[in-house]
């Protein structure tokens, strides 16, 4: 494990200004509380929420590549990684449109309570990923959501020439990509996660059915 991401080392290490860090400590906010009622995340990681969800989410940011403009996150839950992307982008890229896919209607409700707080413009749509209209994305991430072949499965139907897909991937990660080539080919580079040694984020530029 590497060392662990505070609110502190969180603003130096992803050059954020305090306006960003005042918004995601409302988030925090909003999460322990609701998380009191609904279960967002468990419980044990809330004290240390900056390092489990914060850094882990902000560090696909670096990763999203240039011209983007429209933002798919599938399985959002209580807004990771999506939610704090969201945040960042308001200081240094607010054109980027965010769509948030959550079939659960309670973590919606958290989402969008989230943004209204915090004043962000985002989409948020309370159904499952098969049933939102097919259009493409510059960007498509999914945290802790399903297998690779499944992601990619999802996924394909929003695609286009230049879209990138994010998704963080535990210690299993070169099992689901032998799993994934069965019926994929697939460009990925696989990028060390900064809050876990044994993770990384597979960054995937292409992939066609084998």
């Amino acid at each position: 494990m590497h060392s662990l991401y505070n609110s502190a080392k969180f603003e130096t290490s992803f050059d954020v200004p305090r306006e960003t860090m005042e918004m995601l400590n409302q988030y925090q906010s909003l999460l322990t509380k609701w998380n009191k009622k609904i279960n967002l995340v468990a419980p044990s990681t809330i004290s240390n929420i900056w390092h489990r969800h914060f850094a882990d989410s902000a560090q696909l940011w670096a990763l999203r590549g240039p011209g983007v403009n429209r933002w798919l996150d599938i399985g959002a839950g209580a807004g990771f990684p999506a939610m704090v992307l969201a945040i960042i982008a308001q200081n240094k890229q607010p054109e980027i449109e965010f769509t948030l896919v959550e079939s659960d209607q309670r973590k919606c409700a958290f989402l969008l309570n989230v943004a209204q707080n915090l004043g962000l413009d985002i989409i948020v749509k309370a159904e499952r990923i098969e049933n939102l209209e097919t259009q493409p994305f510059d960007v498509i991430s999914a945290r802790a959501l399903s297998s690779l072949t499944n992601l990619l499965e999802i996924s394909a139907c929003f695609c286009c020439d230049s879209t990138i897909c994010l998704f963080p991937k535990g210690n299993r990660h070169e099992l689901e990509l032998t799993q994934a080539r069965k019926t994929w080919h697939i460009e990925e580079h696989k990028i060390p996660s900064v809050t876990d040694t044994e993770s990384v984020i597979l960054r995937i530029e292409s992939f066609s059915r084998a």
